[in-house]
């Protein structure tokens, strides 16, 4: 089955491996890190829900020596303080996975204040520098259009992954849509680059790694609480994203 921890685990093993070393996105952000490294990953998780899932994810990694990037909403199926202080004593990055432009319904001068506020709450439990759009795909607002009018690094923010990562450098995994090649149920969770390489299920990306024809460096993005290990959460995730992804389609067309 994909999609468990276990082929998780054994995704990063693969990477590992073949000599691929893992950052998070504040690490990318400092460009200075990135000179001596041929091979890398910059491991991004976009805590939208079940934050529990996260937990289990970024132990994996801190048993494995690795630290990545979590990203949470300031709703509370998402924000839930003791996870976020545990993920935070692992060792990891934290981050605000904004949508203020969709709370405030559009409303930017509302919605400006309401991101400042949140990023204060989040800076009690880290000193985040590195924030993430939320696609908010039944809104119709794009939170990315906030920074028209704002510049997030008046705030002493260093980086947004869709603004600030090389997409022609980065390979740029993500598995929106329960699957990584989801384009197609995406709203928002889109870039353009120059690669042709497609992958759909985890082990075939795994599979790449080992015969070394998957580029030498990649922004993963997940969604932990698409990964579980329980069979009745996983099939029970499994029919929710089906459905997610019909409604995705539609509003898409």
């Amino acid at each position: 089955m994909d999609f468990t921890l276990d082929i998780y685990t054994e995704l990063l093993q693969a990477f590992r491996q073949e000599g691929y070393c893992f950052l998070t996105f504040a690490d990318y952000c400092k460009k200075e890190t990135l000179l001596p490294v041929e091979k890398c990953v910059i491991l991004r998780h976009d805590v939208d829900a079940k934050p529990i899932n996260s937990l289990k994810m970024a132990r994996i990694e801190a048993g494995m020596g690795i630290k990545s990037t979590y990203y949470f909403r300031i709703v509370p199926k998402s924000n839930q303080p003791e996870i976020i202080k545990q993920i935070v004593a692992l060792g990891h990055e934290i981050g605000y996975h904004y949508e203020d432009l969709t709370i405030c319904k559009g409303d930017k001068t509302k919605a400006i204040e309401h991101f400042e506020s949140c990023l204060n709450y989040f800076r009690t439990f880290y000193p985040v520098t590195t924030i993430c759009m939320h696609g908010s795909p039944r809104s119709r607002f794009d939170n990315k259009t906030l920074w028209n009018d704002f510049d997030y690094r008046q705030f002493g923010i260093v980086g947004e992954p869709y603004f600030d990562t090389d997409f022609n450098t980065f390979f740029y995994l993500t598995d929106t849509g329960r699957c990584w090649d989801g384009d197609k149920f995406s709203v928002r969770d889109k870039v353009n680059n120059c690669f042709a390489e497609k992958f759909h299920t985890t082990q075939e990306i795994i599979s790449a790694i080992r015969h070394q024809i998957i580029p030498q460096k990649l922004l993963i993005t997940t969604h932990p609480q698409r990964w579980n290990n329980n069979l009745f959460k996983w099939i029970e995730e499994y029919c929710i994203q089906n459905l997610k992804n019909l409604i995705k389609r539609f509003l898409i067309k």
